[in-house]
């Protein structure tokens, strides 16, 4: 079956909150991912919020930002329901796709390495595992 893919908007902020939490992916509300701080990313040029939709239910959903040098994806969500039918596999496409068309020739993401479902939609993409690459970040707060 064909579902939808279309870019989401600030709007829809509530049933992608929600999504990710069929996922179990962290969600931040108070810090960087509150209605506020996400409507200005919805609203950067640099960023694509991209939906995949069952009848108008929000069932996947994927993020693609731009650094200027490399483009990366994020939050790649597929609703457990609809696993294991190539769903992550069509939105990463449709991710690349849009940061390929900004001139991007590296796409690169960061995964949890508990979160076996993305690095297996990622890696049959021909996403390539970096051993020895470690993410640091220094936070304000573990809320952002």
């Amino acid at each position: 079956m064909e579902y939808a893919i279309r870019p989401i908007s600030s709007d829809e902020y509530d049933a992608l909150v929600s999504l990710w939490g069929r996922c179990g992916l962290t969600y931040r509300p108070r810090g960087r991912d509150s209605f506020e701080n996400m409507k200005k990313e919805f609203e950067r040029m640099e960023t694509i919020f991209l939906g995949m939709y069952d009848e108008g239910k929000m069932i996947g959903a994927i993020i693609g930002t731009s650094d200027g040098r490399k483009g990366w994806i994020n939050r790649l969500a597929i609703d457990p329901d609809y696993r294991g039918k190539g769903l992550a596999g069509k939105l990463i496409a449709q991710c690349e796709e849009h940061l390929h068309d900004m001139g991007l020739k590296i796409i690169a993401c960061l995964i949890e390495d508990w979160n076996t479902p993305s690095l297996s939609a990622f890696t049959k993409a021909g996403y390539s595992v970096y051993d020895g690459v470690l993410y640091l970040s220094k936070r304000e707060s573990e809320e952002v």
